[in-house]
């Protein structure tokens, strides 16, 4: 992808539903690795957000418009985990810990995508379809960020 590069109102959505099915078969794949069924469930969770997201997506394209279609209006602050945890790949004997640090990858990936194509539409009209896109990957990774948070950082 160009960093300089704009779309079109279509063009920007398919990048979008590609981006979300990239992420969909990514925890599809985790799910058909992982044993223990908590973390899989999480995965499965998940995998039916990136799902939504992109069936969303999908309408706005058959609508023309994302009016109506996505609903965070505006970013959420993130913790940024991801820089704390390890990325790796989840083999068949992964807990919910190492499953949820995957998700938060995942999700953190998808903002790096939509801040790019922020960034490469600087001022053009495509600008607040792919706002709205960030901010609703922001909500997602504060979720994850927050249930991570809840379980495995304790205070002493």
């Amino acid at each position: 992808m160009s960093e300089n590069v704009c779309y079109t109102f279509e063009a920007a959505i398919d990048k979008a539903i590609s981006m979300e099915e990239q992420g969909f078969r990514s925890y599809l794949n985790a799910i058909a690795i992982v044993k223990n069924k908590h973390a899989r469930q999480l995965l499965r969770d998940a995998a039916l957000d990136e799902m939504r997201h992109k069936q969303e997506l999908e309408k706005a394209l058959l609508d023309g418009t994302m009016e109506g279609n996505i609903g965070t209006r505006t970013q959420v602050p993130t913790m940024n985990l991801d820089y704390m945890l390890d990325q790796q790949q989840l083999d068949p004997e992964a807990d919910v810990r190492q499953a949820l640090a995957y998700a938060i990858h995942l999700e953190k990936d998808a903002i790096d995508f939509y801040q790019k194509m922020i960034t490469g539409c600087a001022g053009a009209p495509m600008v607040p379809v792919f706002q709205q896109l960030l901010n609703d990957e922001t909500r997602h990774l504060r979720q994850l960020e927050d249930l991570y948070e809840e379980h495995f950082l304790t205070e002493n």
